[in-house]
């Protein structure tokens, strides 16, 4: 599961204007995966999008990384 962490880790920098603000941790459970972005308050609204696109389009991604597992993914924004 190291590679969802360093794969959110890596669209949020991209995304950002202070990259190295962008911190990621993961919680697992038995029948889910919790991630949870924490970024500079500068760059949540970057984050985030108008009407909250890229945090959705990220939310999706991340989703379709956990598909064949069988586990819920949630993205916690912060």
């Amino acid at each position: 599961m190291a590679d969802l962490k360093q794969t959110l880790t890596d669209i949020a920098k991209a995304v950002v204007n202070s990259p190295e603000d962008v911190t990621v941790t993961i919680e697992e459970d038995d029948d889910s995966i919790v991630l949870t972005l924490m970024v500079a308050p500068d760059d949540m609204g970057m984050v985030i999008g108008r009407h909250g696109k890229i945090a959705k389009n990220i939310r999706t991604m991340m989703k379709a990384a956990v598909a064949g597992t069988g586990k819920k993914m949630i993205v916690d924004i912060r």
